[in-house]
């Protein structure tokens, strides 16, 4: 039998790595920018046509090539970075493997422009599916120029099964931005389709991350810094009051290099319980420096996947101090013990001897004797009728009006707490006119049914109330909307601001009047008719679009109903909110007009019943 086994073309071999390492344009963007970042560039342009399918450019200041280094990059596992396998656990450098250039060269058309500063001409290659097409000497700038033109030319399946341009647009800035949160001491600039997009000056971590996500973000930064011998951590989180319905801004660098650890995820998720709902995520920015000895990156194709020697001791290092962060700048909530205060203002002179106060005290006083102030005669008389009214005496200078009318507030709350286990409040709900309710805790509305008693969870009833509102505003089509006087503008984050663009048609007719202004900028004129004209309208807009991109991934939902969904999120009455009698009765009115009023629109219960039986076994 003759031999089976051949060794596979280049070309071949170049695109089978390809499948791994160029997975869609952000892959070849993510290459490319660190390509430039090894060379010592200090400037760096990405320029990107059609979402990466048409063209994706960088171009660098940095060192640039020789004639026959440019030559050589585009073969496999041609590397100026490592020269053996010790210099894997020594990496300071992004790019290792020396297969980058060589698989994307395999599955586009590639223009490559280099000159060193040393050099008066420069030289120019093109590769187009592995084969080298043409190699000629060329007039062009200090540094690198690589031109990705026409991804996946020769391999239509791998191009038919991209998204749509806003999904490969939105892969792309989370890449550019990766790169760019790494190295803020590197000026970054992003075009698409011949319009800036985004620039950054050189700068530290802070501006970087304001230049980047807005400047609404100096207000929101906490700093995390810390050292030990297992690494060095640096960088910011945001205050929990900023969390969001997704993990969109959680960045861990190693060594400044951008990696996925749901392990280390948790480590801040956990410094960040009970100061946030289970549901959201907090966002940060922390950047580990360690040995690269201690680690190794060589084990997945987009090297996003790290190795570490002590995983463990890192997770509590980073919740510690994260932990620590929150506390120094006073988030973490600390016990207020009762304190004695009237000595803060005193002056005292310390040569001066201090003297303890005179209590002047009348032995002979008795609170139970009729107006007597002499002493009971035998222990039968305490047993006998007390004057309570005596009692005032112990008090008397000792309060005011208004904690006197505090008292009573006190005791006519319990009186009304009585009438919920009244026989005569337990009427029928056909019979009830004026229905009486209970607040408890800011977060439940009780009341009295025929069989027992109601508890009503004010959150999940008012967005089930408003989702089938909004829900039947987008089916009709017919908006209601009130005119803002002082019409107000929002800035988004790139990524949001696609998205809003994409769904605008369908958030004006829930009563929105949104116009562009500017790059990622929007002007609100009109917003929905029930919605509180004190309402923050960049939180309201960047909720309702944390909450669409959440339904998104957990559940495909048809547009209308997830928009539905995520206003009503978003719009709900929070909890610890107080309410009047007639703002629970209209919720409890409005939630039984709806069509599945037992239900948020996620499935979960918005109101609960316990029988009388239930009740008595309580107390049994």
């Amino acid at each position: 039998m003759s031999d089976i086994i051949k060794l596979l073309p280049d070309s071949v071999a170049n695109q089978i790595a390809a499948g791994e390492v160029v997975q869609r344009p952000s892959s070849v963007v993510k290459e490319l920018m660190e390509n430039s970042i090894d060379a010592g560039a200090t400037d760096i342009k990405l320029i990107v046509k059609d979402a990466g399918r048409t063209l994706i450019q960088v171009t660098d200041n940095g060192h640039g090539m020789s004639e026959t280094d440019a030559r050589m990059c585009f073969e496999r596992h041609a590397t100026s970075k490592i020269s053996n396998a010790k210099d894997l656990f020594a990496l300071r450098t992004m790019g290792f493997r020396g297969e980058a250039l060589a698989s994307v060269a395999s599955v586009a058309r590639v223009e490559l422009r280099t000159r060193q500063e040393q050099n008066t001409l420069g030289t120019e290659i093109i590769m187009e599916g592995s084969k080298l097409e043409s190699q000629n000497p060329c007039n062009c700038a200090k540094g690198t120029t690589v031109a990705v033109k026409n991804l996946f030319f020769n391999t239509p399946a791998r191009r038919n099964f991209l998204k749509s341009d806003n999904v490969e647009k939105t892969h792309i800035y989370n890449e550019f931005s990766r790169v760019s949160l790494a190295y803020p001491e590197i000026s970054f600039s992003y075009y698409h389709n011949n319009q800036l997009n985004t620039q950054t000056a050189a700068g530290n971590l802070n501006n970087r991350i304001i230049q980047l996500f807005g400047n609404s973000y100096k207000s929101r930064l906490i700093p995390v810094n810390e050292t030990t011998q297992i690494a060095n951590i640096n960088g910011f989180v945001l205050k929990p009051e900023y969390v969001k319905k997704t993990r969109g801004e959680q960045y861990f660098f190693v060594n400044k290099r951008y990696i996925r650890s749901p392990y280390l995820n948790h480590a801040v998720d956990y410094a960040f319980s009970e100061l946030i709902p289970d549901d959201a995520y907090p966002s940060f920015y922390i950047f580990l420096e360690i040995d690269p000895a201690q680690i190794d990156v060589n084990v997945h194709p987009t090297k996003t996947e790290i190795k570490f020697q002590d995983e463990k001791l890192l997770y509590q290092i980073i919740r510690a101090t994260v932990k620590r962060s929150l506390g120094r700048f006073n988030i973490v909530p600390t016990l207020d013990f009762e304190r004695e205060t009237a000595f803060d203002d005193a002056k005292f002179d310390k040569d001066k001897p201090v003297s303890p106060p005179v209590i002047k005290i009348d032995p002979d006083y008795n609170p139970f004797a009729g107006g007597s102030h002499s002493p009971t005669q035998s222990g039968k008389n305490l047993t006998q009728r007390a004057n309570i009214k005596n009692w005032e005496k112990l008090y008397q200078g000792t309060g005011n009006q208004e904690d006197n009318k505090k008292t009573e507030d006190i005791f006519s709350s319990q009186q009304t707490e009585q009438t919920l286990i009244s026989p005569d409040w337990n009427k029928s709900a056909e019979k009830q006119q004026g229905k009486k309710f209970m607040h408890l805790h800011g977060k439940y509305i009780l009341t009295s049914i025929k069989s027992g008693m109601m508890v009503i969870d004010q959150q999940r009833a008012h967005e089930r109330i408003l989702f089938e509102k909004h829900l039947k505003m987008l089916e009709n089509k017919k908006r209601s909307s009130q005119t803002l006087l002082y019409p107000e503008n929002i800035k988004l984050m790139e990524n949001d601001a696609e998205l809003l663009i994409e769904i605008k048609a369908e958030v004006v007719l829930l009563g929105f009047d949104i116009s562009e202004f500017g790059k990622n900028s929007f002007v609100i004129n009109a917003i929905p008719a029930d919605m509180p004209e004190n309402e923050n309208l960049q939180k309201v807009i960047e909720s309702i679009l944390e909450n669409f991109k959440k339904n998104s991934v957990d559940i495909k939902l048809d547009t209308r109903v997830n928009l539905a969904r995520s206003l009503a999120k978003s719009l709900s009455v929070k909890y610890g909110k107080s309410m009047t009698e007639e703002e629970m009765n209209a919720l409890a009115d409005d939630l039984f007009s709806c069509e599945m009023p037992y239900q948020t629109p996620s499935g979960k219960p918005t109101l609960n019943t316990l029988s009388m039986d239930e009740l008595a076994d309580k107390f049994r």
